[in-house]
């Protein structure tokens, strides 16, 4: 979001090519899904059918028999059968714990997490998900082509804040400054602006009968084509604010179509929100179309309401339950992947729109991409998700799967640029010192690197006490199968 360059703000982004993203499966987490499958009735018929066989047949297996000779087998091994079984578990372990480091580094995801999912949770009465991961090559290459060498971290204006003060001392930024500085209410700014739009005019006018004289006077021209637009999209603002929301979009109309190469201004993000606000949706899109451009620079704004926009499609119906189990309609995967793509661009912004965090005003400069873009957009946009049945849902049931999709945000990105290293520290200049900065989500170690890792830890240690104490830790094993006995028996 960006104020005009007359008003000391150059306007420039960088762009990315969309591309699909992944759909729901990526999003819910490895207990999430093992609950899911789980939750089948044809895994919960499939347990309780084994549990009834296996007390079935316990006579005629004789289960009681057969343990006791175990017992009597495990009570005459010595501890040295113990130390090379536990060693050898340890080492095995280990292996499989260093593949797993080796395989998340690469890919991303555990690679048992991943097996079990693709081929066990079919068997236990879920489905496979019916979302491919598309491949991207043409369009990471057309990203590639498109990036500039811009600067990671620029502060831009907040296009939806109305009070600022003006950098120009004329006539007409004079009321500008009365009416962002002095005005203490939106009629009283309003009232200001108007007088300085007749002040505006007026030197526009007479700038433009002098713009071929000289240099200095086209440079003249620019300057006071940025101070009239600034002083008409106030009185836009104010409009909007004071609830006549069909003059704010005629008025923002009318900027864009008399200022057409005035689009680094932003007008569009503030014409969003206000057809939003007007549930005018056919038209929000047809701005989206306009916007939403691979070469022109992205935000916070145009990411999210294009995902809103797909999501008020599916999200009066959608269920995670459902989904699980017959996958995702075609319209549902456009949503997700929207949503990805909103998510990837700027992962603060869930946690305020599901009220995770809470909201604080939104500070005059934002920074894109950042904690501060986020506050600014869900200050504003909240209330339009909400008017969505089952958008926040159905946000919540996703977002999280973006991040499984980038093991490492601040190296590659994947349908942006990776994620600037430097957002935290702009961030904290930006908000009031009361406010906790919301910093990019780092990618959790699958579950499987942990009980992987403490399978080997305790193996070892184990082997390690049995080589050292082999009597005490004889009674210790013949404790734990004793212990066993008695609970087959007692079943």
């Amino acid at each position: 979001m960006a104020d005009g360059d007359g008003l000391g703000e150059a306007a420039t982004a960088t762009a990315s090519p969309p591309a699909p993203a992944p759909g729901l499966s990526p999003s819910l987490g490895w207990r999430e899904r093992l609950r899911a499958g789980l939750a089948g009735t044809g895994a919960s018929l499939w347990f309780v059918a084994g549990l009834g066989l296996l007390y079935a047949l316990r006579v005629p297996l004789r289960l009681c028999e057969n343990l006791a000779a175990v017992t009597v087998f495990l009570n005459s091994l010595t501890p040295k059968f113990y130390v090379a079984l536990t060693g050898t578990s340890s080492l095995i372990s280990g292996l499989i714990f260093i593949f797993e480091w080796w395989y998340f580094h690469k890919h991303g995801t555990s690679f048992i997490e991943q097996v079990s999912v693709s081929h066990l949770r079919p068997l236990m009465g879920g489905t496979e998900s019916s979302i491919s991961e598309p491949g991207s090559s043409s369009s990471n290459r057309e990203s590639e082509t498109s990036r500039q060498n811009l600067s990671e971290c620029k502060v831009w204006r907040n296009p939806l804040n109305l009070f600022r003060g003006a950098e120009y001392r004329s006539c007409a930024t004079a009321y500008v400054l009365l009416a962002e500085e002095e005005a203490t209410t939106i009629v009283d700014a309003e009232r200001l602006f108007k007088q300085a739009l007749k002040a505006g005019e007026t030197i526009y006018r007479r700038s433009q009968q002098c713009q071929h004289q000289s240099p200095q006077h086209e440079a003249q021209l620019r300057r006071d084509t940025n101070v009239l637009v600034y002083i008409k999209r106030r009185l836009a603002m104010c409009a909007r604010k004071l609830g006549r929301i069909r003059e704010a979009v005629k008025i923002m109309r009318d900027l864009m179509k008399e200022f057409p190469p005035l689009t680094m201004l932003n007008i569009h993000e503030n014409l969003l929100e206000s057809l939003l606000e007007l549930q005018a949706y056919a038209d929000v899109q047809a701005v989206l179309a306009k916007y939403d451009d691979i070469s022109l620079p992205k935000s916070a704004a145009i990411c999210y309401t294009a995902a809103l926009l797909k999501t008020r499609t599916v999200s009066d119906k959608f269920s995670p339950e459902t989904a699980s189990r017959r996958g995702l309609s075609t319209a549902e995967i456009n949503a997700v992947e929207a949503i990805h793509r909103a998510v990837e661009f700027n992962p603060h912004v869930p946690k305020y729109l599901l009220e995770m965090k809470s909201l604080i005003l939104p500070p005059e400069h934002i920074l894109k991409r950042g904690d501060s873009e986020a506050i600014a957009y869900a200050f504003f946009h909240l209330q339009h998700w909400k008017r969505i049945e089952g958008a926040l849902n159905l946000l919540q049931c996703t977002w999280e799967g973006t991040f499984r999709m980038i093991p490492y945000p601040l190296e590659k990105g994947h349908l942006f640029y990776p994620y600037p290293s430097c957002t935290e520290t702009a961030d904290r200049e930006l908000l009031p010192t009361f406010h906790h900065v919301s910093v990019y989500p780092k990618k959790e170690l699958p579950f499987f690197i942990h009980f992987t890792a403490g399978l080997c830890s305790s193996t070892a240690v184990i082997a390690l006490l049995t080589h050292q104490f082999p009597e005490i830790m004889g009674v210790f094993a013949k404790a734990v199968s004793m212990i066993s006995r008695t609970c087959v028996e007692y079943l």
